[in-house]
């Protein structure tokens, strides 16, 4: 690849595209909210949380010394991934903690780079992590996911006009901030009638002798400080673009 070539991929990735329309924002974020609410576009786009959330439970693995075996998604938008060491202490509760944060984390990451209008930026990341996680997928559900997945990332980000870009990821953003809230009260719905005795809950109140509720109350803590400072940092580029009154 020539100078020129890298200069053009390097102001592509790392370029700040304009201020979106304040209008664009807006839609985005009701359009995310309503596959948030409606049953059948939440069953279709919680495999996007499940992703986000079993690509949590695999990094604080790695980052805690944990030897990872592999990831599952399977087609009921459940999973689990597989780690070895120690049974206790600090790496297990952190990886244990990971999972039902990281979408609304994931989310907040993504929020602080649409912030700085770096779309591209944000989908050819978005493409690297997804790639990264294949290499840990051990069902073939699971392969497919990730693969349509990031096949559609790199679509919008290599071939869409930047309008269309903009508007995919602003509404992927919002879907990880909004859908990362929805899981916990599935979560504790569930532990209510006695369906999930082994979530990550349930495991974390054994390791630690904190109560699952107590824990279900942090995932959703998180979560929603997530969806309010990056809900604040979306909408901060199109304010500024308003013509307020003072």
């Amino acid at each position: 690849m020539s100078i020129d070539g890298l200069t053009d991929l390097w102001n592509r990735l790392f370029g700040a595209q304009p201020d979106p329309p304040p209008l664009l924002v807006l839609v985005t974020a009701l359009l995310a909210l309503l596959v948030v609410l409606t049953r059948l576009p939440w069953r279709i786009g919680r495999n996007a949380i499940t992703i986000a959330h079993e690509g949590g439970h695999a990094l604080a693995a790695l980052l805690t010394g944990r030897k990872l075996h592999g990831i599952r998604l399977h087609s009921d938008t459940s999973g689990l991934t597989l780690s070895a060491g120690r049974p206790t202490g600090p790496g297990m509760v952190f990886t244990l903690l990971a999972g039902y944060i990281a979408p609304s984390l994931i989310g907040l990451a993504g929020a602080w780079l649409l912030g700085g209008n770096r779309i591209t930026l944000l989908l050819w990341i978005a493409v690297a992590l997804l790639l990264a996680m294949l290499v840990m997928i051990r069902n073939v559900f699971g392969i497919v996911s990730i693969v349509v997945t990031t096949g559609v990332v790199l679509g919008v980000s290599y071939f869409a006009p930047p309008d269309v870009q903009a508007a995919f990821a602003y509404t992927g953003v919002w879907f990880l901030l909004l859908g990362g809230v929805r899981p916990v009260g599935e979560l504790q719905r569930l532990r209510r009638r006695g369906g999930m005795p082994e979530s990550d809950a349930d495991q974390l109140a054994w390791l630690t002798r904190i109560p699952g509720l107590v824990w279900v109350g942090v995932f959703g803590a998180v979560n929603l400080l997530a969806l309010l400072v990056g809900a604040a940092m979306l909408a901060a580029p199109a304010l500024d673009g308003l013509d307020l009154p003072l």
